[in-house]
């Protein structure tokens, strides 16, 4: 069903701290990113880094039953993990996987990335080794300067070295957008240029480019000439457009929520140093609530004195310093009376607004209130991305939507 690293159903025991993904809202992005698509393109649904943080089995399930027709992973043990599942489904590795690994991507029926004439060779002795042929797409660097064959004589020579051998299989030729979600649209457009330019050199050769791909989330929703034959699905996926300039046919629904309890609440009278550091002192009484999550969960040391999270609907603000295990929440002020140390047991009047065992959403809504992904990225100065894929495996995952029963 799931796996074996995540948990369904009740957050694990003795940790009173979870990750919720809704995988009707990874169908709904799905059917969304496929009405964008240009007639007869299909979709590659990107689930590595363990499905940014939400899980590679149960998403990419969801995903295909939805109608992606492709995986995308960016390394030989996300692909192993998806078929020890019982996957079947084609699946890319986006990466560069090294010769002594890639064996067992022929063996599994994994696609591998290629961009060296001289690959062509090693994989097809690979082939005749396991009885299986070598699945590749050539990468093609248009403008990104990371991996991949550039689109002139070298590229055209890597693509005839894998037109030579029989059991190397060239499924598809793709190239990867640098600037897609900037609001200059003038780089892309180059990019897609180039790589059309390519892909027309490779005809006029008589060799057959595959699948042709080169659009990302972004390049998904605006740049409606770059679907080729297959688009992939990042951050869309999951529920994030990657940037302002990016505008969708139906709002993308964010899957995933990161909850907690509330471990302790307690009066601090005025004058008190707060976690590691003394970085904040209350300037007058006030609740304090412990949360047993950290920056060895993912939330980051970046947050202290800066993040906010959800208590009864109502946003509170982190007090000093996020700690490796837990970080502290102001829950409002307090009266003199309570943080005064005969108050052992306050009466109604001085009762907090929240109690040990109340949840606390990280990320994600509660009642009318909602912090997202780019909440926390802004905080941290980074983006969406990283704070989703920072998630840490010892937070159990609790799967929930329709899409369970289906499995």
């Amino acid at each position: 069903m799931t796996s074996p690293r995540r948990a369904e159903g009740a957050p694990a025991p003795g940790r009173p701290a979870w990750v919720e993904v809704d995988l009707d809202a990874i169908a709904h992005n799905v059917r969304t990113a496929r009405q964008a698509l240009r007639p007869g393109a299909q979709l590659m649904a990107v689930v590595k880094a363990d499905a940014y943080g939400h899980g590679a089995v149960p998403v990419a399930r969801a995903a295909l039953r939805a109608g992606a027709a492709w995986l995308g992973v960016a390394v030989l043990s996300e692909a192993l993990e998806l078929r020890a599942a019982g996957l079947r489904a084609p699946i890319l590795i986006l990466g560069w996987t090294p010769p002594e690994l890639a064996r067992e991507a022929v063996r599994h029926d994994v696609a591998l990335t290629v961009f060296r004439a001289e690959e062509a060779r090693e994989l097809a002795r690979l082939a005749r080794e396991t009885g299986r042929p070598a699945r590749v797409h050539l990468k093609v660097d248009t403008g990104m300067g990371r991996l991949g064959v550039p689109p002139d004589e070298r590229g055209l020579a890597a693509a005839e070295a894998l037109a030579r051998e029989p059991l190397v299989l060239w499924e598809g030729t793709f190239t990867h957008f640098a600037c897609a979600d900037e609001e200059d649209p003038a780089p892309t457009r180059r990019q897609i240029e180039r790589f059309s330019a390519f892909l027309a050199r490779l005809e006029a050769a008589g060799l057959r480019p595959g699948l042709r791909h080169a659009a990302n989330t972004a390049g998904l929703f605006r740049f409606p000439d770059a679907h080729f034959d297959l688009v992939r699905l990042g951050i869309g996926l999951y529920g994030y457009a990657p940037s302002p300039f990016v505008t969708t046919p139906a709002p993308l629904q964010p899957a995933l929520a990161w909850k907690a309890r509330l471990a302790q609440v307690k009066a601090v009278a005025a004058g008190e140093a707060i976690s590691y550091g003394a970085t904040y002192v209350t300037s007058a009484p006030e609740w304090i609530g412990t949360v047993p999550v950290g920056y060895a969960d993912g939330y980051r040391r970046a947050f202290s004195n800066v993040g906010r999270v959800l208590v009864g609907g109502v946003e509170r603000p982190v007090r000093g310093r996020v700690c490796m295990d837990q970080f502290m929440i102001g829950l409002g002020p307090a009266p003199a009376a309570a943080a005064a140390p005969a108050a052992v047991a306050a009466p109604p009047a001085l009762a907090a607004p929240a109690a040990p065992g109340d949840e606390v959403v990280l990320l994600g809504a509660q009642g009318e209130a909602r912090l997202t992904a780019n909440d926390l990225a802004q905080w941290a100065g980074t983006i969406a991305y990283e704070i989703l894929t920072s998630l840490d495996e010892r937070l159990p995952r609790v799967y929930t939507g329709a899409a369970l029963e289906e499995e």
